[in-house]
């Protein structure tokens, strides 16, 4: 559980006066200090009959108010800083993991049933021009907020060094080259239909991106699908149809263009880091959404 108090002397010594009182064994703690207020997290081993009510009066009892509760399993004992580093090096090894990451780094919670959503803090990040950001119930500390700022210039620089080495052992040449992305010599040929962008290879659509009609609700912001062949996928020909498509809802008339995939999906942000184009990735529950401002753009076309 979460729990929060104005900063003063003997406020954790009440909360374990009390826990220790109705038989909760305090298992793990982690303290988020604050100027003003200090919030403590902690992992509990109370009686199987507990609810969050019980917990909500035990912190009330000690001058405490309860943030946020649930359960949870061992895993929650692991050594915060262990899972700092665990978590800097699977970026390192492969920096498109960030999202996914940095959610589970943070227990970025799942949404509640339509109906009961509780209000949600969120965090954003800044990866090179694209705003990752992740929501949960419990409030984000500014520790955790330095954290994650920290997180994300980690993985601008490995982008940075990675993009500045290939250009220094002149390989940015033979990335820009579409036949040499191909691997085949094939070059595909893009190709508008409508509402549609397909990229085809000898007479076969290996990539499509549609933009969907605007929802009711936001007549501005207009859905895309995009899928890529796997067969033909880390070619570039998805970073392509991103951009044709952002610039074919601009000539549509909207302001944004919005994605929808897994939330383990790690072409993501690579695609729109490459598409060279300012993004906002949303992380919340098994979903993953991207929204790109594309008011700016030329129509496609022109």
């Amino acid at each position: 559980m979460r729990t929060s108090l104005p900063d003063r002397p003997g406020g954790l010594a009440a909360l374990a006066r009390e826990s220790a009182e109705a038989g909760v064994d305090i298992k793990g703690l982690q303290i988020f200090p604050g100027t003003d207020a200090v919030t403590d997290e902690l992992v509990l081993a109370t009686p199987d009959d507990w609810s969050e009510s019980d917990l909500a009066a035990l912190v009330e009892r000690a001058g405490w108010t309860l943030l946020t509760a649930q359960p949870c399993a061992e895993a929650a004992l692991l050594d915060q800083p262990t899972r700092y580093v665990q978590a800097a090096r699977a970026i390192l090894a492969q920096p498109a993991s960030f999202p996914e990451v940095v959610a589970q780094l943070f227990d970025a919670e799942a949404d509640a049933l339509p109906g009961t959503a509780p209000v949600q803090d969120a965090m954003e990040m800044t990866v090179g021009d694209v705003q990752v950001q992740v929501r949960r119930t419990a409030p984000f500390t500014d520790v955790e907020r330095a954290r994650g700022a920290a997180m994300a210039d980690l993985v601008s620089d490995v982008l940075q060094r990675t993009r500045a080495t290939s250009e220094a052992a002149g390989l940015s040449a033979i990335a820009a080259s579409p036949a040499r992305r191909m691997g085949t010599g094939a070059v595909p040929e893009h190709v508008v239909d409508g509402d549609s962008v397909a990229a085809i290879i000898d007479g076969v659509v290996v990539g499509l991106a549609t933009v969907q009609p605007a929802e009711d609700d936001d007549p501005t912001v207009r859905p895309v699908s995009l899928r890529v062949d796997p067969a033909w996928q880390r070619r570039g020909i998805g970073t392509r149809l991103l951009v044709d498509a952002a610039r074919l809802a601009s000539g549509l008339g909207a302001e944004e263009i919005l994605l929808t995939t897994r939330s383990d999906n790690q072409a993501v942000l690579p695609m729109v880091l490459a598409a060279g184009m300012r993004g906002r990735i949303r992380m919340a529950a098994d979903a993953l959404t991207v929204r790109v401002p594309v008011k700016e753009l030329r129509p496609l076309g022109e």
